[in-house]
């Protein structure tokens, strides 16, 4: 990638932080440009420093990694936030994708699925760790990771409805409407509306 991508690291481990920050800087388009504790100091230094992504642990003390990933994109809107955890639990993936952070990778994960996942959440896009992938979605198992409102929204869709006419039909905005169909996207792993019906369709998510 030609533009450079700025990222701050946000672990309450400094041997994390310092592997993070060893493993980046072999990307050459990817600069650090500060490092937090906890999500407090997360929030106030991405206000200062207005970093594209945000590399985010979940366990932390204090303000934990989900809380700091709503105020800090409230605070800073065009930050992207990556959620970086050993945890590979489904429900916390769920509450990440809900507490507005675009991607999900594993501490575990290799240099070059890092590197991926800060390219796409850069530019706006969803990424889940690959590893996550197998297990959480198999078969049925993709239902589970839907919520009530989700599947009803995915069901207009695959009515032929748009963004405008689910929004007026469920007495939502537009925006939500549309924040939904992104987590819908991620969770399917779909590229489009399309994919995420016929997906939806295949394993009986919806009729």
């Amino acid at each position: 990638m030609a533009s450079e991508i700025t990222c701050l690291i946000v672990d309450d481990h400094e041997v994390v932080r310092e592997g993070l920050r060893l493993s980046l800087s072999r990307a050459k388009h990817i600069r650090v440009v500060g490092e937090a504790v906890d999500g407090a100091s997360a929030v106030a230094l991405a206000e200062r420093r207005r970093p594209d992504v945000v590399l985010m642990d979940v366990r932390m003390p204090g303000m934990d990694g989900l809380e700091a990933t709503q105020k800090l994109i409230a605070s800073v809107p065009a930050a992207n936030v990556l959620i970086f955890t050993a945890y590979n639990e489904r429900s916390l993936l769920t509450q990440a994708l809900e507490s507005g952070a675009r991607g999900y990778i594993l501490k575990e994960a290799s240099h070059a699925t890092l590197v991926r996942a800060i390219e796409k959440v850069s530019e706006g896009h969803s990424y889940i760790d690959p590893a996550l992938m197998p297990s959480f979605l198999e078969g049925r198992d993709r239902e589970g990771l839907l919520t009530a409102r989700e599947r009803e929204i995915l069901q207009l869709l695959a009515d032929g409805m748009s963004n405008a006419d689910a929004a007026e039909k469920l007495f939502i905005s537009q925006e939500t409407v549309k924040s939904h169909v992104r987590h819908i996207l991620t969770k399917l792993e779909a590229d489009t509306r399309t994919h995420a019906v016929a997906i939806a369709l295949r394993q009986s998510i919806i009729e």
